[in-house]
């Protein structure tokens, strides 16, 4: 039986399989693959932090939606890059030890 090793987290990295922002029933956008999943991760956490931001002023400004609109689009960037990394530490490749 071959020993398996799961790869350490550090060297995990986005697959690029996630699309956003759909135009014609076609994704206009995806995540790219090969960022690796500790900068994917900050980035989207970075996304997330204007996204709040964007809400709270939604919530204050009535005369406008513009700040509705970045809080939509920046969270539909968050969620892709969140769930392109959790396809892939579910279904991280085992490699076998020679």
């Amino acid at each position: 039986m071959p020993d398996t090793k799961l790869p350490h987290p550090s060297d995990l990295k986005t697959i690029g399989l996630t699309p956003f922002i759909y135009c014609s029933n076609q994704p206009l956008f995806h995540v790219s693959a090969g960022v690796p999943i500790g900068d994917a991760l900050s980035q989207a956490s970075d996304l997330l932090f204007l996204v709040k931001a964007f809400a709270e002023d939604a919530a204050y400004d009535k005369k406008t939606d513009r700040h509705a609109w970045g809080a939509y689009f920046l969270t539909a960037m968050s969620k892709a890059v969140i769930d392109d990394v959790v396809k892939v530490i579910s279904y991280p490749k085992q490699t076998s030890s020679k």
